[in-house]
């Protein structure tokens, strides 16, 4: 039984979570509970309503309803969220669900808009339609026409660049717009809590990235997913061992993991201005602010937290994004100047 980042879970229990990791341990999927049945709830799907859920609720309502889907990590005091095999009524994948939209979308525009975007992406960026998908609240079918986004993805990390490229290239002239100053406002008002990035600064960066775009009136995100043959290792068989703060500065050797989950850029020219001396080769970011951030051959200064990755390519690596608010942690170019750009 296989799964992705980006596949949903239906379960026999009517829940709908999202899967969170390329890897899983022995008989789970991990996944993120999204979608609950409630008779209150704002979205419907063949006469019944459900209603979206944060990670407080989320935890919550397993916890007092189904357990079953809770375990702890690695036999530590964490508790994580995972659908048992037995649990499992379909995997939903976003390729299959694109397919059934381009099939079927004449009364729907929500849908017609999805559909634009992969021709866009197959006439411009010559992306197979097979490497493309739909998820979030498209996905399961639990979309409202008047307020959700399309969350669109590509699979294949050199796919998802092209699409990204292509983005950057026609954004403005044609049906692919950039995205409002009000809605950046919003954005950095709920991303970041501290003073590690200006407005100015985060504006600049997220408008450069091209993953994210208004068609028609409607926000859509351009998401990465890995490619079957992309998807390497075994869940559990690499171990982190915490080594304290560190800040560095380095030059981005290969950023083509650079929006994966976690978000991976290669590193070289290290020069560590505090924390441990050790040959870190990587940088990670598990939040979304700092996915994208850098590009190849770009010089980079980042803080975060050093971790030791123990497993068959033993290596040390910074890892951004370790709280949910990424205080005092960031990935910025060295030499950057908003005025000067």
């Amino acid at each position: 039984m296989r799964a992705r980042t980006r596949d949903f879970i239906y379960t026999k229990d009517d829940l709908f979570f999202a899967t969170t990791s390329y890897l899983h341990p022995e008989g789970k999927i991990l996944a993120f509970l999204r979608y609950i049945p409630d008779q209150n709830g704002e979205r419907s799907k063949n006469g019944k309503r459900y209603s979206k859920v944060d990670s407080n609720q989320a935890y919550d309502f397993l916890s007092s309803k189904y357990t079953e889907y809770l375990f702890d990590l690695d036999k530590k005091d964490l508790k994580m969220m995972g659908v048992p095999f037995n649990k499992v009524e379909k995997i939903l994948k976003p390729e299959e669900r694109l397919k059934e939209i381009m099939e079927d979308f004449n009364n729907n525009e929500l849908f017609k808009k999805a559909v634009k975007l992969a021709d866009i992406f197959h006439n411009h960026a010559d992306i197979p339609y097979s490497k493309m998908g739909v998820s979030g609240s498209i996905l399961p079918g639990l979309y409202d026409q008047n307020v959700s986004d399309i969350d669109f993805v590509i699979y294949g990390l050199k796919n998802h660049k092209k699409a990204m490229d292509t983005f950057g290239e026609i954004k403005d002239k044609s049906d692919l717009k950039s995205i409002s100053d009000e809605y950046w406002v919003r954005l950095y008002q709920k991303r970041i809590k501290d003073s590690s990035l200006s407005y100015e600064e985060f504006q600049w960066y997220e408008q450069r990235k091209n993953n994210r775009g208004v068609i028609d009136g409607v926000l859509f995100d351009i998401l990465a997913t890995r490619d079957w043959d992309e998807i390497k290792g075994k869940y559990g068989e690499e171990e982190f061992e915490h080594l304290g703060q560190a800040l560095i500065e380095c030059t981005v050797s290969d950023a083509i993991g650079a929006f994966d989950n976690p978000a991976v850029y290669k590193i070289e020219d290290l020069n560590i201005l505090e924390g441990l001396k050790v040959p870190i080769t990587e940088i990670a970011s598990f939040t979304h602010t700092y996915s994208g951030q850098a590009k190849d051959n770009e010089e980079i200064i980042a803080k975060g937290r050093l971790e030791k990755v123990i497993g068959p390519d033993t290596r040390y690596r910074l890892v951004v994004g370790t709280t949910r608010e990424s205080i005092d942690e960031y990935i910025k170019l060295t030499k950057f100047s908003i005025l000067s750009r």
